[in-house]
C-alpha cells in the first residue's frame, strides 16, 4: 500500500474537466445514438448540450439533474473533493437551480491509495456540498485504474426561471463570472512548477460555489446561462451561439485571466485538452492576427469548476455584474456581446 503522501496527479492520464472527450469526437458519438421519444415534461435534454436536465414536476416546480466526476486536478486529497463536489453542483446553478441532494461518484484505485486517503477525498466533496446546503444521501463506489471523485447532484427551480444555454438575444451583453486558467495552473502543478501563490489562485477559484446562479435566474433581464468547464471560454460559448443561432464578439483584452496563468501560459505551459479543444471547433472562430498561441490556449482553456457565463440585456450589464461582485465575484466583467449572424464568434 501507497503511503499518504503520494500525489494524486501521478496516478492519471488527465485532470479536472481536462478530461472530458473532445468536442468533436463527441458530437460524433452523440450523433451515432437515436434520440428519444419526445417528452413534453422534459424541458431540457440533450439537444442543445446544455449544463443539465430539466424535468416538469407540477405547475411550478421543475427538477434538475445532472452528473459529473473527474480524475485528480491538485495532489491534497480534501481539495479534490471540494474541487469535485462544487464542479458539479455548478451545473445545477448553471440552470438557475437551488441544489438539494447529491450522490457520490467514487473510483478509487485501492491498491494504491490508502484509505484515509480515500476518505479525505470524500470529507472534501462533503464540506462543499454542506457550504451549498446540499445532503449527500448515498452514492457508489468501484475499484479503479485511475481515482475518480465526483456527484449526481438534483436541484429544483421554478419553471419560469430556467435558465437556458440557447436563449441569448442579439444585442446581449455577455458577462464571465470567474477569471480563466485553471487548465494551465493544474498543468503547471502536475509538471511540478507551479508556486504557492498559483496553488492558492487554483484552489480558491475552482472551489468557489457559482450559487450566484440563483439571484441570476430571477432577474428577467438575463436571457441565457452556462457555466465555463472542460471545453473553455470559446466551446462553451459557441454551445450558446448555436443553441441561439446567432453569433459573438468577444474583447480580448476584456477576458479576465488568472494572474499565474497568465505567466504560466506565456512561458509555454499548456494544456492537451485546449489543443483538442481548438481542433474540435477553431473552424467557428476567427482571431485577430496579432494573437499569439498562448493567448488562443487561455480561451480554450479547460476550466474546471469555472465561471458562469451570462448573456443578458444591454442596459443591466453592470447592475448584474454588482451583483457578482457582491457575491465574491471580484473579477467577473462584461468581455463581448451576442449579435445576430452565424454561430460564430469573433475575438477581437
Amino acid at each position: 500500500m501507497e503511503s499518504e503522501n503520494v500525489r494524486l496527479t501521478s496516478l492519471s492520464h488527465g485532470g479536472g474537466c481536462g478530461c472530458k472527450i473532445a468536442p468533436a469526437l463527441l458530437e460524433e458519438l452523440l450523433g451515432a445514438v437515436e434520440g428519444q421519444k419526445a417528452e413534453p415534461r422534459l424541458l431540457v435534454g440533450t439537444d442543445t448540450r446544455d449544463d443539465a436536465a430539466v424535468y416538469k414536476i407540477n405547475e411550478r416546480q421543475a427538477v434538475v439533474a445532472t452528473t459529473d466526476f473527474f480524475m485528480p486536478i491538485v495532489d491534497d486529497p480534501f481539495d479534490f473533493g471540494r474541487i469535485s463536489a462544487t464542479n458539479a453542483l455548478s451545473d445545477v446553478y448553471a440552470m438557475g437551480a437551488n441544489p438539494i441532494l447529491a450522490l457520490g461518484i467514487v473510483g478509487m484505485p485501492v491498491d494504491k491509495l490508502p484509505a484515509t486517503v480515500i476518505a479525505k477525498i470524500l470529507s472534501g466533496g462533503r464540506a462543499a456540498c454542506e457550504d451549498a446546503g446540499v445532503v449527500i444521501g448515498g452514492g457508489h463506489s468501484i475499484d479503479a485504474p485511475e481515482p475518480i471523485y465526483g456527484l449526481a447532484a438534483v436541484g429544483l427551480v421554478d419553471v419560469d426561471r430556467v435558465k437556458r444555454n440557447d436563449t441569448a438575444r442579439p444585442g446581449d451583453a455577455l458577462i464571465l463570472g470567474k477569471p480563466l486558467g485553471i487548465g494551465i495552473l493544474s498543468a503547471a502543478l502536475k509538471r511540478g512548477v507551479l508556486d504557492r501563490q498559483g496553488h492558492d489562485e487554483l484552489v480558491g477559484t475552482a472551489t468557489q460555489l457559482n450559487s450566484v446562479g440563483i439571484e441570476l435566474a430571477s432577474i428577467a433581464a438575463v436571457h441565457a446561462m452556462t457555466d465555463v468547464t472542460g471545453f473553455g471560454l470559446l466551446g462553451h460559448l459557441l454551445e450558446m451561439c448555436s443553441g441561439a443561432a446567432l453569433g459573438a464578439k468577444v474583447t480580448l483584452d476584456r477576458v479576465p485571466i488568472l494572474p499565474s496563468a497568465r505567466v504560466l501560459a506565456a512561458d509555454g505551459v499548456t494544456t492537451g485538452a485546449a489543443e483538442r479543444n481548438w481542433a474540435g471547433y477553431g473552424g467557428s472562430v476567427r482571431l485577430p492576427d496579432d494573437v499569439v498561441p498562448w493567448q488562443r490556449n487561455l480561451l480554450c482553456d479547460p476550466q474546471t469548476s469555472g465561471g458562469l457565463l451570462v448573456t443578458c440585456e444591454q442596459g443591466d450589464a453592470e447592475r448584474l455584474v454588482e451583483v457578482f461582485h457582491g457575491r465574491g465575484f471580484l473579477e467577473a466583467t462584461v468581455i463581448g456581446v451576442i449579435e445576430e449572424g452565424p454561430a460564430e464568434i469573433t475575438v477581437r
